[in-house]
């Protein structure tokens, strides 16, 4: 049986848990899996004051679910398996996985680690010797050539997809040819923001492609308002010169002077009377 100071300790850390679910707006979990301690002290670094992180057992996690009694909050207890850490926040879930993202690391892959991402390797001179490497290669797919007495990849070859595993045979090559195919770093199982529970993949942002897609539109909404003439502080400076620029040609198409069309209604005037000289000219019958 635990004895009462066990008790009362974890009592005191329910209690604790469930200040900090009242405290913050949202809570995300994140695997510990193949994160390092190193790493951990320094998210914990860069992220003071933003997020508070906090490594919990998830029975303690599940009691002060229990005693909060919140329906939406329940939700997380289908995440609450293995070792996790859990990130306390304010901050928009979309920034904070972004956050984490960034915090992470390259490394050489091992025997059953999973792809980071799709790994080609170049063409390129391996600056080993013809042996027994040739055969280490092409077991993976690689093509070989030599080439001044060294082994060369005469092919850019895709070896491994991102999120397929990697097998040893291709572990001891990339790690023959400095190629790290592993990330390490906290990775976001689920955030709950607000009620609202969000899962890992769906916090996957393709910041470049939002960029652009961001630009696009705003390209062709500013195209669309300029069209009907709806006026926002971006358009009401191009619409003011295109309206003033159709203005000006209107004038000078019913010669009405004003302070911009004077000048030009002048010359129009004296080009149409230099020309209708000139005609009259050609029609007097000759001497």
């Amino acid at each position: 049986m635990p004895s009462e100071q066990v008790l009362a300790e974890k009592s005191s850390e329910v209690a604790e848990i469930k200040d900090i679910f009242q405290e913050y707006k949202s809570v995300g979990i994140a695997s510990l899996k193949k994160v390092r301690a190193s790493q951990l002290q320094e998210l914990k670094k860069t992220m003071k004051g933003q997020v508070y992180l906090r490594v919990l057992k998830n029975t303690l996690i599940k009691i002060a679910i229990e005693e909060l009694n919140q329906a939406e909050l329940k939700k997380l207890e289908e995440y609450l398996e293995g070792s996790n850490v859990f990130l306390f926040t304010d901050l928009n879930p979309f920034k904070l996985a972004i956050m984490l993202e960034r915090g992470k690391v390259k490394t050489t892959a091992k025997a059953g680690d999973t792809a980071a991402f799709d790994v080609v390797i170049p063409t390129s001179n391996t600056g080993q010797p013809p042996g027994p490497v040739i055969s280490q290669l092409n077991a993976v797919g690689l093509p070989t050539r030599i080439e001044n007495g060294s082994v060369w990849i005469s092919k850019d070859t895709l070896v491994v997809r991102r999120g397929e595993p990697i097998n040893d045979r291709l572990a001891s090559i990339l790690a023959k040819l400095n190629i790290k195919a592993v990330e390490l770093g906290i990775s976001m199982r689920a955030v709950f923001d607000n009620g609202t529970m969000i899962t890992g993949d769906k916090l996957i942002v393709d910041l470049a492609a939002t960029q652009r897609s961001v630009e696009t539109s705003n390209q062709e909404a500013f195209a669309l308002a300029l069209s009907i003439s709806y006026t926002t502080k971006e358009t009401i400076k191009p619409l003011l010169q295109t309206a003033h620029q159709k203005a000006i040609a209107l004038s000078l198409g019913a010669s009405i002077p004003t302070k911009d069309t004077i000048a030009d209604l002048i010359r129009k005037a004296n080009a149409e009377m230099t020309s209708l000289n000139k005609a009259a000219d050609k029609a007097k019958p000759a001497a």
